[in-house]
């Protein structure tokens, strides 16, 4: 059997280490089976070859599910070590990390740094080389954000899906009392703002970090599921535009 049209992004001499990495990212990007056909076709091997690659992966730990035919799909948790990344993937890892590193509250900002050290430390030498070298740097912020409140007990609130009651100030000075579901944030470079459903307002509203001066986390869940909340806020905004 002759070898498929090589898709643009693979490189030709692409070695079979690399093809493996990228044959698992393939099947990590979908939820659902995937021809073989259609995986050997964006690989630029022949469907025989893919047939082999899937067993090596599968003799080395990969729950791939299938079988000629019906397709296949990659349970999660499987992780095939040494991470491989392009340039460009690199380039985005390190700037997206510094601009956290620089403009994220303290817990994050350092969450983002540690990340990054345990990303390069399982990288090959000559891709960790890359990394510690990118070019792309985060200018300094011209003021920094100062919130009263402890916005990575925000962010668990966001994680858990927990009702938080604060004590709000708004543009006018004026204090009022909320309660309120997060379920989103947005970190801009001077102010960071909580995307929540307001109970008292009946509807979506945008709160800023350093104009929430008192906060307690409940117990309560609130009754709807965060990704839900999220995605009628999108469609508003979609609306609204």
């Amino acid at each position: 059997m002759t070898a498929r049209r090589r898709s643009n992004s693979i490189p030709l001499n692409m070695s079979r280490a690399h093809r493996l990495l990228e044959l698992i990212q393939l099947l990590r990007n979908h939820r659902y089976a995937v021809p073989g056909a259609t995986l050997a076709d964006q690989l630029g091997i022949s469907v025989r070859t893919l047939y082999r690659d899937i067993a090596t992966l599968q003799a080395q730990g990969a729950d791939i599910e299938g079988e000629p035919g019906l397709g296949y799909v990659l349970r999660p948790g499987f992780m095939l070590p040494p991470l491989m990344f392009s340039a460009e993937e690199i380039e985005a890892i390190v700037l997206g990390s510094r601009w956290v590193a620089e403009r994220g509250d303290p817990r994050i900002a350092e969450a983002a740094r540690q990340a990054l050290s345990k990303i390069a430390a399982v990288l090959p030498s000559e891709v960790r080389e890359d990394l510690e070298t990118s070019a792309l740097l985060v200018g300094p912020s011209s003021e920094n954000a100062f919130d009263a409140v402890d916005v990575a007990a925000i962010r668990r609130a966001i994680r858990t899906e927990r009702k938080i009651t604060i004590g709000y100030r708004d543009s006018k000075g004026v204090v009022s009392a909320r309660t309120i579901w997060p379920f989103a944030m947005g970190y801009f470079d001077h102010v960071r703002i909580v995307m929540a459903w307001c109970e008292s307002r009946d509807d979506f509203r945008h709160f800023r970090a350093d104009r929430i001066h008192t906060m307690a986390v409940e117990e309560s869940r609130y009754p709807r599921r965060r990704q839900a909340l999220l995605k009628a806020w999108r469609a508003v905004q979609q609306v609204q535009r």
